[in-house]
């Protein structure tokens, strides 16, 4: 391998570290946000009808005390009487987020796409193809999402929320049957992700700056902007929390290998949504025990429907040195080429997971990882790269069923 061969993965793991570091400090600052603004809204009360704050215009207030100071928020329904000389906007975090997220899905999965977003047993597809299809899904769930906010079904929350679920799921069904389930799963939370920021650049933020411009005019804002950007900022906060599984779900092979990879994907988003349902009620002063018990629930039957199969009785070989030869020939041949040292895939600049097995003491102790990976999720090879048959997973199987010596 040529050094420069070398150091552009090098390089571009590097990158992918900083930027994933970037993008989990500003989705901590935007989710944060949203979740305080959103218990902000439901926790306000609103002032006696005759006292100073209604006269002001204020709708509603609290006292709050964090890191011993008092605060006393007041919110104002459409706009206060004057405009302050300071105002702070809330939008670079939400930039911030969705433009390292971006910058994070080119270097990790587009810059690899054949190893990170093909799955031959899936699709026969390019890598341009597979880009071009995880980019038009960001494109086309935020013309959808829109539209649909824009027509009647828009002023109705209920009926509103269980179509864009069923347009998430129908994504999900639509993406892992064109890309491996790791790129899938991925591009449901970007499209997600995309449709959030948009929200905030297409809606929330002009809205606002239409109405300061209104006052900066001597006029009186339209509450209009403020309805439009409140309910799309609320649609927000439901998102947070399947976006979050879906940032982590990349670890956990056995959601995204799953036969039916699409609905564990789906249960799981509606679980969040119920449970970030159970705490904006209870924001408002009622404790709804029912929608965390609906959330966990479908966490239970998620955790049912993936669980593997109990692996069937192996009887020990013979000749256990035999048996081991041929694994390791096979972990040669279709593992080593990423999990090494020095790993000679493109694309790999070090092994995945510091994971490598160059000696046979090196694939012994790591047998259980091996056997989870390759046998029971059958996630690795990453998208099957190294074309791993399926006599060649049984044979692993056997090893391991057999004491793995």
């Amino acid at each position: 391998m040529d050094t420069i061969d070398y150091l552009i993965p090098y390089g571009l793991e590097w990158l992918n570290m900083l930027v994933r570091w970037l993008h989990i400090i500003t989705g901590i600052a935007w989710i944060g946000a949203s979740f305080y603004f959103v218990w902000l809204d439901n926790s306000i009360r609103p002032p006696a009808p005759d006292s100073d704050l209604a006269k002001k215009g204020v709708t509603g207030e609290l006292w709050a005390v964090h890191g011993g100071g008092f605060y006393n928020p007041q919110k104002y329904l459409v706009a206060p009487a004057e405009l302050p000389e300071e105002l702070h906007w809330f939008k670079w975090e939400a930039y911030s987020t969705w433009l390292s997220g971006f910058a994070l899905l080119t270097i990790a999965y587009y810059f690899n796409a054949q190893a990170m977003m093909i799955d031959r047993a899936v699709a026969d597809v390019t890598p341009w193809q597979s880009v071009g299809i995880g980019l038009g899904s960001l494109v086309a769930g935020w013309i959808a999402y829109d539209l649909l906010c824009r027509s009647p079904l828009g002023k109705h929350d209920l009926w509103f929320g269980i179509v864009v679920f069923a347009l998430l799921t129908g994504a999900a069904w639509t993406l892992t049957h064109l890309l491996s389930g790791r790129a899938a799963y991925i591009h449901v939370g970007a499209m997600i992700g995309t449709i959030m920021v948009a929200n905030v650049a297409m809606l929330i933020i002009p809205g606002q700056r239409k109405m300061v411009n209104a006052m900066l005019a001597g006029g009186r804002p339209d509450p209009v902007h403020g309805l439009r950007a409140k309910q799309r900022s609320v649609h927000n906060n439901y998102f947070t929390l399947p976006v979050l599984f879906i940032m982590i779900s990349n670890h956990y092979a056995m959601t995204y290998r799953h036969e039916h990879a699409w609905l564990v994907l789906a249960l799981i988003m509606a679980a969040g949504v119920f449970i970030r349902h159970f705490f904006n009620v209870r924001h408002k002063g009622r404790v709804e025990w029912r929608y965390p018990a609906i959330g966990v629930a479908l966490l239970l039957a998620v955790a049912v429907m993936i669980a593997p199969p109990k692996p069937a009785a192996v009887a020990r070989q013979a000749d256990p040195a035999a048996q081991f030869a041929r694994v390791k020939a096979i972990v040669d041949r279709r593992c080593v080429s990423c999990h090494a040292a020095r790993p000679t895939q493109p694309g790999f600049a070090t092994a995945p997971a510091g994971v490598v097995f160059d000696t046979p003491d090196q694939v012994r102790r790591q047998a259980l990882q091996i056997h989870k990976q390759v046998v029971e999720l059958k996630a690795m090879p990453i998208g099957n790269l190294t074309n791993m048959t399926e006599e060649e997973r049984a044979e692993v199987g056997a090893w391991f069923a057999a004491g793995a010596r």
